[in-house]
């Protein structure tokens, strides 16, 4: 019998262990941890593979003159995988998992849905250089943050091309200046298909494309004691033969303790509207998309930790649309301002960045002056209520 009893309190005293045990690995799970590390608790002992999985998903109840609809959507879902092979060589690799592959027609040969594919080489004296797929080096601080990180773009952005292929060349002034000069292709696509290009058989083209369809960028990022951070560039692109697009983007950083915000400036002068909106509003023109446009745009961002795991934040956008130079029937001056508006709560349950839940509410507001009503063209006011999940795993 007492051998009997001391068998029992023997094994509940294992299991009690282990439970404590068990319990202790679930409270940390992939705490500076991949997900296979944490399955076969051998831990990773180099850096020439990580596999990351990127995902925003939420549910969307969206507004349109009152209710329009509610539904569930996974906004962002992108595999990652990144390693440096030694102390000079690395690579990065970047797929959009829903979007399509189609590759047809577009002068890099690469579908939309890579966003990074290339390799990066150190050299000497702080120069390097990336060759392959790539973002642009555009400035303005939340065009280089994480695209899961983003509920809602501006309309700058979300109408840009933003990944494309060419070689980057970075010089570290110091360990907290940079500059970037990138020379990549200036369009994804086929020219006709990106400047909405339609001619009959007999017509001669009213625009052609350029010999160099290329866009140069220099950027400068700057960081003064992680307290005020910059990302500002300047590009010229060639649309087509003698025409051009000027893009400048200031971003600006500032972080105070438990406190966080940027202001981002962008202005863009197309010689052929590449963003698509004032040929939305005024229609082609010749045969191609409307000419001689401008396009500015201001955004602002406000997160405050005020605990360690909730973050509150606000969001301003204000941008304008116009025509800088009188062409056919388009008079110059302003024919659009679009405002955006967003708050929201965000929820870090593990403590780190990689997986936060959030609430978020999004409004859209526009006005059209008389030059583009003369068009016939009206804008709808939209909103947005999201409940959702960001998160980044570490898969290897």
């Amino acid at each position: 019998m007492i051998k009997k009893l001391t068998f029992i309190l023997l094994a509940a005293s294992c299991m009690q262990s282990m439970y404590s045990q068990n319990t202790e690995k679930n409270e940390k799970f992939l705490e500076n941890k991949t997900l296979f590390e944490e399955l076969t608790n051998v831990k990773k002992k180099q850096d020439k593979f990580n596999l990351f999985l990127n995902m925003q998903g939420s549910f969307d109840a969206n507004f349109r003159n009152g209710f329009e609809e509610g539904a569930f959507k996974m906004r962002q879902l992108r595999i990652e995988a990144k390693g440096n092979l030694n102390n000079w060589l690395s690579y990065r690799y970047r797929q959009r998992l829903n979007r399509s592959n189609d590759s047809s027609g577009n002068i890099d040969n690469l579908p939309t849905s890579i966003d990074i594919a290339g390799i990066g080489v150190k050299l000497e004296k702080g120069f390097s250089i990336f060759a392959g797929k790539q973002c642009t080096a555009y400035g303005g601080i939340e065009f280089d943050l994480n695209p899961i990180e983003i509920y809602e773009y501006s309309d700058m952005i979300e109408n840009m091309s933003n990944f494309m292929t060419g070689l980057n060349i970075g010089y570290d002034i110091n360990a907290h200046q940079q500059l970037n000069l990138q020379i990549l292709d200036s369009r994804n696509g086929s020219f006709n298909k990106t400047y909405g290009v339609e001619n009959a058989e007999d017509e001669l083209p009213t625009i052609e494309s350029g010999k160099l369809p290329l866009v140069y960028t220099l950027n400068w990022n700057g960081n003064f004691n992680d307290i005020f951070k910059t990302r500002w560039s300047a590009s010229i692109m060639n649309e087509a033969k003698d025409k051009y697009l000027y893009y400048y983007a200031f971003g600006n950083e500032l972080n105070l303790d438990k406190f966080n915000m940027f202001l981002d400036f962008m202005y863009s002068k197309e010689s052929i509207d590449r963003k698509g909106i004032m040929t939305g509003i005024t229609g082609s023109m010749e045969g191609h998309n409307a000419s001689n446009v401008g396009y500015f745009s201001m955004v602002t961002k406000l997160n405050y930790r005020f605990l360690p795991k909730w973050n509150v934040f606000v969001k301003g956008m204000y941008e304008t649309a116009s025509v800088y130079k009188a062409n056919g029937p388009y008079e110059s001056g302003k024919y659009r301002t679009a405002w955006g508006y967003q708050g929201g709560v965000e929820f870090y349950p593990m403590g780190d960045d990689n997986l936060h839940l959030f609430m978020t509410g999004t409004g859209r507001a526009y006005n059209l002056t008389e030059k583009a009503k003369a068009f016939d063209v009206f804008a709808e006011n939209t909103g947005r209520l999201s409940v959702g999940f960001v998160y980044k795993i570490p898969l290897f």
